[in-house]
């Protein structure tokens, strides 16, 4: 049962804090960027011409996800607490905690069936450096990729080990843990991706895939293509499930939130269109379809490796980037629930780290087993993993980040947030136009994404 924190003095729970403005910025970056941003927004952006869905995806940047990320920090750093002790210091002797419940319950099931995909870039990462991907066709891939996420032991163990990983990250602390590993994981991606991209561009042919993919084509937009920038942005700032808000809780009151949320947007929309200029090329070159779904990454990808010198190396480092990228999205989520644990329930943070990582796990294990001996088994039409994601980003992260932003926007108020954002003499020259946005823009464009996603797709 849930227990709301009334009075926090009775409770005196020390809270922690970031170390440096560059731990925040790291970390935050890192809860933003992962798979969906290295996977996810070169898929979506070929299924929905290229260079038009790179321009609408910047125009709902500044529209959407900017604003909810300024909310969300406030939010966080007003309240002090976790996703649901903010708004119980914030509207007390109101039901409006129940508005942090959704964050909360949609990190624990998107980080069940995270840590899945995860696990298998774990497994790809020892398969690339045993040489088991080396000189495969196609054909070859595919059966491996078969092999390693439908045989039980492989995707459950590789689940588990990634869940152990994150464990271990968050029970050492903000400071010594999260922050820590944000400085090292975050330059190592940012490092792999340029990598890549600089090998990328020696393919033959390569420009015309950067071409398509930068120039937008005016006549190949349409509303699917602006509902599904506005999917994207949602999901891959991590907005909407409380680890925006909760990184924000750990701020010091002398941060600037407008500034720190612009550089994490930008370092976020960065990472993808780097990506973007990987994985679209690629496709090009090698005459690849981009509705491969998962084999986008782990069938086709290693075939492209597999055309150039040294593909073990190269294979290796890209799955060594997708687990890291995972990891810092992975210990966000994780992070949600253990603040929570600790000054709601009183728990130490590594109880509450070892039971949330043992919870996460419990509740994935049917997912990691649903492409091999749960195939078949169906909720509501849907197998498993396709329904925990249906149930948690259609639904629990949209209506979360909904009942969040009408908070900001009509309950406690634009006037609030405004001011704490300007303690210590912080400018916000926007200010004006950031409550037109959050007070009317965001709840209508947020509220239609959630009214589009109660009919899930395929």
């Amino acid at each position: 049962m849930i227990r709301i924190n009334q009075d926090r003095k009775k409770k005196n729970v020390k809270r922690e804090s970031w170390g440096s403005q560059a731990g925040f910025l790291l970390a935050t970056v890192g809860s933003a960027v992962g798979l969906g941003n290295v996977w996810r927004f070169p898929t979506v952006t070929a299924l929905n011409g290229g260079g038009a869905f790179v321009l609408v995806y910047l125009v709902i940047i500044l529209l959407l996800g900017l604003p909810v990320m300024i909310a969300e920090l406030t939010l966080g750093r007003a309240g002090k607490s976790n996703v649901i002790g903010v708004f119980t210091r914030l509207a007390p002797r109101s039901k409006w905690w129940l508005a942090g419940v959704l964050p909360l319950a949609a990190s624990f099931i998107i980080l069940s069936f995270y840590a899945v995909i995860a696990g298998w870039t774990l497994l790809y990462i020892f398969s690339s450096l045993a040489g088991f991907t080396a000189g495969l066709d196609t054909a070859g891939l595919a059966s491996l990729f078969a092999v390693l996420t439908e045989t039980p032991v492989y995707p459950v163990a590789a689940q588990a080990v990634f869940l152990i990983l994150t464990v271990a990250i968050v029970v050492v602390g903000v400071k010594k843990g999260i922050e820590r590993w944000g400085l090292v994981l975050m330059p190592g991606i940012f490092l792999f991706l340029i990598i890549l991209f600089i090998r990328t561009m020696f393919f033959k042919g390569v420009w015309s895939g950067i071409a398509w993919f930068l120039r937008p084509n005016l006549a190949a937009l349409s509303f699917s293509t602006v509902l599904d920038a506005v999917g994207q942005v949602f999901f891959s700032f991590s907005l909407g499930m409380g680890a925006i808000l909760t990184y924000g809780s750990y701020l010091p009151r002398d941060s600037d939130i407008p500034r720190n949320s612009f550089y994490i947007s930008v370092v976020d929309l960065g990472v993808a269109i780097l990506a973007g200029l990987i994985v679209i090329p690629s496709l090009f070159v090698f005459g690849l379809d981009p509705e491969t779904g998962p084999g986008l990454i782990f069938i086709t990808l290693p075939a492209v490796f597999n055309t150039i010198p040294l593909s073990m190396l190269w294979a290796t480092l890209f799955f060594l980037l997708l687990a890291f990228a995972a990891l810092t999205s992975a210990i966000s989520m994780l992070e949600v629930i253990v603040a929570y644990l600790i000054e709601e329930l009183r728990w130490t943070r590594f109880t509450a780290a070892a039971a949330a990582g043992a919870g996460v796990f419990l509740l994935g294990v049917p997912a990691a087993l649903s492409r091999g001996v749960l195939r078949g088994v169906l909720i509501g039409g849907l197998d498993i993993f396709a329904f925990l994601d249906f149930i948690a980003s259609n639904l629990m992260l949209p209506l979360g980040g909904l009942l969040l932003i009408i908070f900001v926007g009509w309950v406690w108020g634009v006037r609030k947030a405004a001011r704490e954002i300007r303690t210590l003499g912080v400018g916000f020259r926007l200010e004006g136009a950031w409550s037109f946005l959050v007070r009317f823009v965001v709840p209508l464009a947020i509220g239609y994404i959630l009214i589009s996603g109660l009919r899930p797709k395929g």
